[in-house]
């Protein structure tokens, strides 16, 4: 187990260190779960839509083109609404690598290197925010 000395480098006891570690690896894993839990959902609201759009082609002939094309805009406005998934998966991958890097580098300067050799630290990204939209309108997104 870890003694109460002071970390190397970082000013914390190695416990504190190691227990602020698992903290960010905890929010890391966490990420991941929301950012499956997000693509999940998202999944079945397009087939949904697609599958309302098919509907909709279907009754056509019996509710009549305008009102057919009222209800194929509303649900493209809706797809145009999961754009949030997109931006959502953007920043949680980003927020992960953030998390993963700190973890990586509070674990170099507090436990030094092993046996192995050199620790790895994933650098973190280069960039604050990957995702510069910050509201939802009808066109493209700007990604980066």
């Amino acid at each position: 187990m870890f003694d109460d000395t002071a970390a190397r480098g970082c000013g914390l006891p190695l416990q504190a260190a190691a227990d602020l570690q698992d903290d960010l690896m905890v929010a890391t894993h966490d990420l991941d779960r929301l950012h499956t839990l997000l693509t999940d959902a998202c999944a079945v609201l397009m087939a949904s839509f697609d599958g309302a759009q098919d509907q909709l082609g279907a009754l056509a002939a019996t509710l009549g083109a305008p009102a057919v094309a009222d209800a194929r805009r509303q649900l493209g406005l809706a797809v145009t609404a999961l754009q949030f998934e997109d931006m959502s998966s953007q920043l949680i991958a980003h927020t992960r690598r953030r998390l993963r890097a700190c973890a990586d580098r509070l674990a170099q300067e507090a436990m030094g290197d092993d046996e192995d050799g050199i620790a790895f630290a994933e650098a973190p990204p280069p960039r604050p925010n990957p995702v510069t939209q910050d509201e939802m309108d009808a066109g493209s997104v700007e990604l980066f």
